[in-house]
């Protein structure tokens, strides 16, 4: 995700204050001018749209798992911090055990946390061209808030309670992008709100003469985020709440919480204080079903998930004996083929192995690919073993699996639909991969070109090289056509009882001649023969 980038700071430091300064020669108003220099931010629009795309995707709906699954994967920084914080101490310990790939990372901690942590992620990278410490402060204070609200969902009877996450994260859009794009009105209102004299919402309607809350609704409608999670920013009346009568009700309740406890979880107020508590489980209490003993636990886990959320993103201050944030501020409680040429195509399982390091092939394969695929196998094994798992989460793993291990352009997974009488692509990775999956497509009756022989013969195929002539006279038609250039690939038949029922095809745009070792191999089939058992047992 490319960075948004402040237009007052590429060459003038001086129009850091750019909006403020012409409110007086400009006939629009302050908000008007500042939604609309938000708004014409050219990196500004990718930021809300990956959000508007996470945010909307469902628990609930297989479809939306593979989509996260997608998303997340085709941002390689992404992975790599969310892989990186599924084995942090706070979060290893939902599962007890490693995580090495987003699909398992879904499995084992869940859709909703591993949507949360990409959206803060997303919305720290979005803004990581700001540095000023007011915009710091606020990200802290919105991952923070959407840690605790996390834990209040564990305790909600409501489904899909977790959705608070996203509310608590993006409650105070308005300040955090008032901070990155007009520092000198942040610091006003922040300014009269440390002085004790005004509320946030008074703060905000003396400097900017509208309320900061309207702002971020306006934001995020731009965004297209759902309804539901924007009504669910209001606060509700002073004084002691009632038990929830509906969802959207605890959300509203929850949210505020979230906010009003971040002083304990960014250590801003001592643990022990208890006058601040009290003033908690005064108001939420009833409402929330808690006590002390309660929010005390809630602070402690909120904390320490905080804590490696920040670490993870590179928010946490260096020294780790001082207060994550010391200035974030306490908000008010406002409460084919000839058989030897088929034959010099199967898999080798005759070669040494290759060098366990972390380097790759030119053609983009990693030196250590038999660790990586003995890690998907026992992966791949372990959710097998759990008994509770979809066909479909299974299929994503051994994709991310082989496409990750072996260094692959484009993975496909091809069923046959004997509807359409069609061998068709049902899952995918890689670049294009929604394109090429939706054209990966060949007819079902028997032909005499390589993916229909490799079926018939029930034999795993590695093309080093696709544009040597003799390969290339077994190509299809419709490969040539659809991935022209495609210079190495493997094609794994998947055959129950003696029917082809599909294969895997996976292709690199460079010339693998290392080829496979004999432990790949093996592992490789191994992966194939674990979804053969899943596709024969569903």
């Amino acid at each position: 995700m490319a960075p948004i980038h402040s237009p007052y700071t590429s060459k003038d430091p001086s129009n850091l204050s750019g909006i403020a300064a012409t409110k007086n020669d400009d006939t629009k108003t302050l908000r008007a001018r500042l939604v609309e220099a938000i708004t014409n931010d050219p990196d500004l629009p990718a930021l809300g749209n990956s959000i508007s795309r996470i945010v909307q995707l469902s628990s609930s709906d297989d479809q939306s798992i593979r989509q996260l699954a997608y998303f997340v994967l085709s941002d390689v920084s992404l992975t790599q911090k969310i892989l990186r914080l599924s084995n942090s101490v706070a979060y290893r310990s939902v599962s007890n055990t490693a995580v090495t790939s987003i699909t398992k990372a879904i499995f084992l901690l869940g859709f909703n946390s591993v949507k949360t942590c990409a959206l803060a992620m997303l919305l720290v990278d979005g803004i990581s061209g700001k540095r000023a410490e007011h915009v710091r402060t606020e990200l802290i204070h919105a991952l923070a808030a959407s840690m605790m609200s996390r834990e209040l969902a564990k305790l909600s009877y409501f489904k899909d309670a977790e959705e608070i996450a996203v509310v608590a994260l993006f409650k105070n859009l308005g300040r955090l992008l008032l901070a990155a794009y007009d520092h000198d009105l942040y610091q006003k209102i922040m300014t009269l709100i440390k002085q004790g004299t005004h509320t946030p919402r008074q703060a905000s309607m003396q400097v900017l003469e509208f309320n900061l809350d309207t702002f971020t609704e306006t934001i995020l409608e731009e965004w297209n985020i759902p309804v539901s999670i924007i009504q669910a920013f209001k606060n509700k009346p002073s004084g002691i709440l009632n038990a929830p009568r509906n969802k959207q009700e605890w959300m509203q309740q929850a949210a505020e919480l979230s906010e009003k406890a971040t002083p304990f979880v960014l250590e801003n107020i001592k643990p022990e204080d208890s006058e601040a508590k009290n003033k908690l489980l005064t108001r939420f209490g009833k409402a929330l079903n808690l006590d002390k003993s309660k929010l005390d636990q809630l602070i402690i886990d909120a904390t320490e998930e905080t804590r490696a959320l920040l670490i993870n993103v590179n928010l946490l201050s260096a020294d780790h004996h001082k207060k994550i944030s010391a200035d974030t501020t306490h908000t008010e409680f406002d409460i084919a083929i000839e058989e030897d040429l088929l034959s010099e195509l199967v898999f080798d399982t005759d070669e040494a192995d290759s060098p366990q390091i972390t380097q790759r092939y030119p053609s983009g394969k990693p030196y250590n690919a038999p660790i990586l695929l003995l890690t998907g196998v026992q992966d791949v094994a372990e959710i097998m073993a759990s008994g509770d798992y979809k066909l479909d989460d299974l299929v994503m793993l051994v994709l991310e699996t082989y496409y990750n291990s072996l260094g692959f352009r484009f993975i496909t997974l091809c069923l046959r639909d004997s509807k359409l009488n069609l061998f068709r692509a049902r899952s995918s990775l890689g670049k294009n991969n929604l394109e090429y999956q939706k054209a990966f497509n060949f007819p079902s009756t028997l032909s005499t070109d390589l993916f229909h022989l490799a079926m018939e013969r029930n034999v795993d195929l590695l093309i080093s090289d696709a544009f040597t002539p003799k390969v290339r006279r077994l190509m299809p038609e419709w490969h040539l056509d659809l991935l022209p250039d495609a210079r190495s690939f493997i094609v794994l038949p998947l055959v129950i009882n003696k029917k082809p029922i599909g294969l895997f095809y996976a292709d690199r745009e460079l010339e693998a001649p290392e080829g496979t070792t004999a432990e790949e191999t093996r592992l490789i089939k191994t992966l194939k023969g674990q979804i053969l058992t899943a596709l024969n047992s569903k």
